[in-house]
């Protein structure tokens, strides 16, 4: 391995890109984890997913590493369950496809409102221009839930979104029901999800999401009816 300078990393060679062509580094990861959970539930997640493609290119190598460890008699994991990682709008169109391969989904919420907006989140300039609660992002994370409950596969998120009770709120009406926070945001969301009604929350987000005007301001709307029903924030 050695640096690479590229003009945009985020949109350049790592995660799974990398992993795929250097599949060495990739096997031995795998044979790490596997070696690692004898008698365990074992999940592994593929990140940077652009195609279903490279989902069965990563899920064959999990494969020869099993046959591997079968071979010389190795305790194996009692399950093992593979996922992949939303990330790249491509995916948000192959989902029925990805969906009929995986175990499990998650939703990398920075990477995906970012990639969503061209908007690079570590540019000052432009990483406040755009809401990521906003309905073009709202309409994807829906439609992502929804495609993981018709599949019976499920769907969590990760990211800096959920970690933000207002954020969190919205994520819990579109569907989600598994959240990755950062520690210092367990207590605030918690506090948000006690005082909140689900099904109430589902009712007053849908309208929102259906709203063709362009001007809907989810924020400011979903920040009132948390306001008015007396939910923490």
């Amino acid at each position: 391995m050695r640096d690479l300078e590229e003009e945009n990393p985020a949109l350049g060679w790592r995660a799974i890109r990398l992993s795929l062509d250097r599949p060495g580094l990739l096997r031995s990861q795998l044979r790490a984890l596997l070696q690692a959970a004898p008698g365990r539930d074992l999940r592994i997640m593929f990140p940077m997913i652009s195609t279903v493609s490279e989902f069965d290119q990563a899920r064959a190598l999990l494969e020869r590493e099993l046959t591997h460890l079968r071979r010389h008699r190795h305790d194996l994991p009692e399950t093992i369950r593979i996922g992949a990682m939303v990330e790249v709008p491509s995916i948000l169109f192959a989902l029925e496809e990805i969906l009929d391969r995986v175990d499990f989904l998650s939703v990398g919420s920075n990477d995906l409102v970012q990639f969503l907006f061209a908007a690079d989140r570590g540019n000052a300039r432009v990483a406040g221009r755009f809401d990521p609660i906003s309905v073009p992002v709202l309409r994807a994370l829906k439609r992502i839930v929804e495609m993981g409950n018709a599949h019976k596969k499920p769907v969590a998120l990760c990211g800096e979104l959920a970690s933000r009770p207002l954020e969190a709120l919205a994520l819990i009406a579109l569907g989600f029901r598994t959240l990755s926070l950062s520690p210092a945001a367990i207590g605030p969301v918690k506090a948000m999800i006690l005082g909140l009604d689900v099904a109430s929350a589902a009712k007053f987000i849908d309208p929102l999401l259906a709203d063709t005007s362009g001007n809907v301001q989810v924020r400011e709307r979903l920040r009132d009816f948390a306001e008015k029903a007396g939910i923490p924030l």
